[in-house]
C-alpha cells in the first residue's frame, strides 16, 4: 500500500489550515478510506501525547483522532516548542534532542529532511490517504533553500496542493495572488484548487471574487467557507488564545497568561461553560475577584516565575492563598507554587534555583530527560474545590522535565493508576489549605471532573457535550467545499 496525498498549504500563519485537514481527514475517513494526517514541522506550546508515550502538536492528535487513527510521533516528526524569543526545544519523532537557535536549526534542517521523509514513507505505507498540512507560506523566498514543510515536501510526497487563506484578516484576492506569483513554475503546476476561509455574511457576494481568482490564476475556488465561530476543538497554539465567551455574569475564573503559557487548550472547556467567564490576566488586579485563579503550564517554570515577580502577580497570588481564596497549578504552574525550582543542568533556564511562592511544601529538580505519558488519575477526597469529584478515574497526560518531591505527610491530589496504558501505583501533587497542584494536564475534559468544579463555584454545568465535533465540523467544510474536485485532485 502507497497513499495517495493531498496538502494544505497556506498564504500565511494561522488562516485556517489545521482545521482545513482535520475536517478532510474526517470526511475521507467516514468514506471509508485509512486515513492519517501529517506535518513534517509543528511550531507550537500546546503538544499532545500519544499512547506510546511520544509528543506531537496538538493539532496532528486533533487530526489523528479526526481521521479515527492512532496518534503516532511519524504524523509529526519535528515540533518546536519557543522557549526564548530567538531559541526552541527540538522534538524529533516524539523526543526532545535539545534546545537551539532558530540560525543554528536552521542550518540543521538539510539533515531532518530524512527524518522528515521516512516518517511520511511509513505513514504512506499504512495507509490509503495522507492529508498534509504545511506551516506558514511557500512563498518565504527566503527560507525555500531549506525547506521543510511546504513545497519540497509536496513534491517528496508527490501531493497536490491546496491553497487556503482567511479573509477575515483582508486582503484574501492580494494574499493568493501574490503566494502564486512568488511559486516557482513547478510549484505553482501542484496547487490545484484555491480555499477562500472564514468568511462572514452571504458567500454569494464573494461570486466577483471567486470569478476573479479563477480567471487571473487558472486555478479552481473549490470553496468558501462560512465563519464557523468555535468548534469544540482543542486550539493549536497562544494565536488561537480566545476572550471569554461567557456573558459578565459568570463567575470569574483568573487563568495566569505565563509568557511561555504552553497547553493553555487544556482550559477550552471551562471556557466553553456558560456559567463561568474564565480570562487570562497578566495584572495583579484582574485576580481580585475570581473564584478561582489557575497557574496553568509553562514551557519556561523559572523564568516565569521571576515574571510573575516582576509583575506583581506573584505578591497577589500568594496574598490571596493566605486569606483562603482557592488557587490551581498544572504542571510547570504546581512546580512555581513549592518551595523552589532547581535547574542545575540549564534545562529550561539559567537560573540554577529559584525560590518559589512557597505555598506548597514541595521542591522541584530539573532532569534532562523529559517525562511524557498518557495517564490516569484516581482524584483524592476533599480536593479544594473539586470535592464531589473525589475518587473519580480522569484520563490525562503529563508533559514535564521537573522531578517534584513532596514533604511526607502532604495531602496529594491523586494518585496515577495507569501509565502508558499499564497499570501504576504512584502518588500525584500536593495540597495545602485552598492551593493544590498536579502534574497532569487534561483534567477538565472529563465532564465530571468539570461539572464537579463549576457547581463548586457556584455556577449551573453547561449541558453535557452533543454529536462529535469533528462530525460537526465535517459536516460544515463539506457543505461549503467542492469534495468531487479535492478527491480528484487526490485521486480517491
Amino acid at each position: 500500500m502507497t497513499a495517495r496525498t493531498i496538502m494544505v498549504q497556506g498564504t500565511a500563519s494561522s488562516v485556517g489550515k489545521s482545521l482545513l485537514v482535520t475536517a478532510l481527514c474526517r470526511i475521507f475517513a467516514r468514506r471509508g478510506l485509512k486515513v492519517a494526517p501529517f506535518k513534517a514541522q509543528n511550531m507550537a506550546l500546546n503538544s499532545a501525547v500519544t499512547p506510546d508515550g511520544a509528543e506531537i502538536g496538538r493539532a496532528q492528535f486533533v487530526q489523528a483522532e479526526a481521521a479515527g487513527a492512532v496518534p503516532r510521533a511519524e504524523m509529526n516528526p519535528i515540533l518546536l516548542k519557543p522557549e526564548a524569543i530567538s531559541s526552541s526545544q527540538v522534538v524529533v519523532l516524539g523526543r526532545p534532542i535539545g534546545s537551539m537557535h532558530y540560525r543554528d536549526y536552521h542550518h540543521h534542517k538539510l539533515e531532518l529532511r530524512d527524518v522528515v521523509g521516512q516518517a511520511l514513507d511509513r505513514l504512506r505505507a499504512e495507509h490509503d490517504l495522507l492529508v498534509i498540512e504545511g506551516a506558514g507560506s511557500p512563498a518565504e523566498v527566503n527560507l525555500k533553500d531549506r525547506d521543510l514543510v511546504n513545497m519540497w515536501l509536496a513534491e517528496r510526497a508527490e501531493a497536490p496542493v491546496v491553497l487556503v487563506t482567511d479573509i477575515e484578516r483582508g486582503g484574501a484576492l492580494a494574499a493568493l495572488v501574490g503566494t502564486l506569483e512568488l511559486l516557482e513554475p513547478h510549484e505553482r503546476a501542484r496547487v490545484g484548487a484555491l480555499v477562500v476561509n472564514k468568511f462572514r455574511g452571504d458567500p454569494g457576494l464573494f461570486e466577483g471574487g471567486v470569478r476573479f481568482l479563477e480567471e487571473r490564476t487558472g486555478v479552481r475556488v473549490a470553496g468558501v467557507i462560512p465563519h464557523l465561530g468555535d468548534t469544540g476543538i482543542a486550539s493549536e497554539d497562544s494565536l488561537d488564545l480566545r476572550p471569554a465567551r461567557s456573558s459578565p455574569g459568570g463567575v470569574p475564573v483568573a487563568v495566569v497568561r505565563l509568557p511561555r503559557l504552553s497547553n493553555f487548550d487544556e482550559l477550552e472547556p471551562l471556557q466553553r461553560e456558560p456559567g463561568l467567564q474564565v480570562r487570562f490576566c497578566e495584572h495583579p488586579d484582574a485576580l481580585k475577584d475570581a473564584a478561582l485563579v489557575i497557574l496553568p503550564g509553562t514551557k519556561r517554570t523559572a523564568t516565569d516565575l521571576e515574571w510573575l515577580r516582576k509583575t506583581g502577580l506573584a505578591q497577589a497570588i500568594v496574598a490571596r492563598a493566605r486569606h483562603g481564596g482557592p488557587v490551581l497549578g498544572i504542571c510547570g504552574g504546581y512546580q512555581m507554587l513549592g518551595r523552589v525550582v532547581r535547574d542545575p543542568h540549564g534545562v529550561e533556564s539559567p537560573h540554577a534555583e529559584m525560590p518559589g511562592l512557597g505555598l506548597l511544601p514541595v521542591v522541584t529538580t530539573f532532569a534532562r530527560e523529559k517525562e511524557t505519558a498518557p495517564v490516569t488519575l484516581r482524584l483524592e477526597e476533599g480536593l479544594p474545590l473539586l470535592q464531589t469529584a473525589g475518587g473519580r478515574e480522569a484520563t490525562g497526560y503529563e508533559i514535564h522535565c521537573g522531578r517534584v518531591e513532596v514533604d511526607p505527610g502532604t495531602a496529594r491530589f491523586g494518585e496515577v493508576i495507569a501509565r502508558r496504558g499499564q497499570p501504576a501505583r504512584e502518588p500525584d501533587g500536593a495540597v495545602s489549605g485552598p492551593v493544590a497542584g498536579t502534574l497532569v494536564h487534561g483534567l477538565f475534559e472529563d465532564d465530571r471532573v468539570r461539572e464537579a468544579l463549576v457547581r463548586a463555584l457556584g455556577a449551573a454545568p453547561g449541558a453535557a457535550r452533543g454529536r462529535d465535533p469533528y462530525d460537526t465540523l465535517a459536516d460544515h467544510f463539506a457543505a461549503a467545499l467542492d469534495l468531487a474536485h479535492l478527491a480528484r485532485l487526490a485521486g480517491v
